[in-house]
């Protein structure tokens, strides 16, 4: 049973319904089932007996672009882990980026960014590669980075703060640093960061860093961790926008992609494309008198 939740315009709902069922009803993933969800007049959710989660997924991309969905192979409820990435995810920022504007080196830096997630680049290379471009940054440059220029995205306090008070563990996991990472997770209510850290002496950025890298494999080990020690019953739900969030969106339940770049975009069985962050709890059917934040 596939069971899929979508928020599109309204406009195109009953005609991209009628194109996609067509599509489907002689394929192994049929549409049994389409009907609006009582508690919110803008969810559909559809159900299929199929098992092809692809083919529902090509299928509601191509009848309603852009929307915002989530698909998965049983009944669709509030997770018990949601691990997150940070830049252009929860804030709508990439912290690099607008940290090399203190060096002049934004434009540069962010075709780096850029290129990797879209993953063209190795991303370690590309990390340590921007990041060398910033040796001899004032580390004060990092603080008014954060004032000035970092802010959470909309709805992200609000999901975080109401999928905890439902019972669900957060995980901020972030390919970026420490130095941001640690306040905007305060910020925004995650109980646990895991990310890279920036080398500093005298004050100023080394151009190195210090520790493992946290790179894609990282993401998907700590989402795997969080899972064992809650259980092989969890059910987890991942965030992230760009190639470096790929094997964690494919080994988490709802893997979400958030106005994402194609090759995450693929690689997700949810996505944001349409709202802010609060609908996903539209999508998981948590009431609005229930949104805490």
């Amino acid at each position: 049973m596939l069971i899929a939740r979508l928020i599109a315009d309204p406009a195109a709902l009953e005609s991209g319904l009628e194109a996609m069922m067509a599509v489907l009803s002689d394929s192994d993933t049929p549409i049994a089932h389409a009907a609006m969800l009582d508690f919110c007049g803008d969810v559909l959710q559809i159900e299929s007996p199929g098992d092809d989660l692809d083919a529902l997924r090509r299928a509601i991309r191509a009848a309603f672009d852009p929307s915002d969905c989530l698909i998965a192979r049983d009944a669709i409820r509030v997770p018990d882990l949601f691990v997150s990435d940070m830049d252009s995810t929860m804030i709508g920022q990439e912290c690099i980026d607008e940290l090399a504007d203190f060096a002049g080196l934004k434009a540069k830096v962010a075709e780096i960014t850029e290129r990797a997630m879209q993953g063209e680049l190795d991303f370690e290379s590309a990390l340590r590669e921007r990041v060398g471009l910033l040796e001899g940054l004032d580390e004060s440059a990092i603080h008014r980075c954060l004032d000035e220029r970092i802010r959470p995205n909309v709805g992200a306090r609000v999901l975080v703060e109401t999928l905890k008070s439902k019972g669900c563990r957060t995980v901020l996991v972030t390919g970026g640093f420490h130095h941001f990472a640690d306040v905007v997770a305060e910020q925004i209510g995650f109980e646990r960061v895991v990310g890279n850290r920036l080398k500093v002496q005298e004050g100023k950025l080394t151009g190195k860093l210090v520790g493992a890298i946290t790179d894609s494999a990282t993401k998907k080990r700590v989402l795997e961790e969080e899972v064992a020690r809650l259980g092989e019953r969890a059910i987890s739900m991942a965030a992230g926008d760009g190639a470096n969030d790929i094997p964690m969106l494919e080994a988490s339940d709802y893997g979400v992609a958030y106005f994402a770049k194609p090759k995450a975009r693929e690689a997700a069985n949810g996505w944001v494309e349409r709202g802010d962050l609060t609908v996903l709890l539209k999508l998981l059917e948590v009431p609005e008198a229930d949104w805490v934040g």
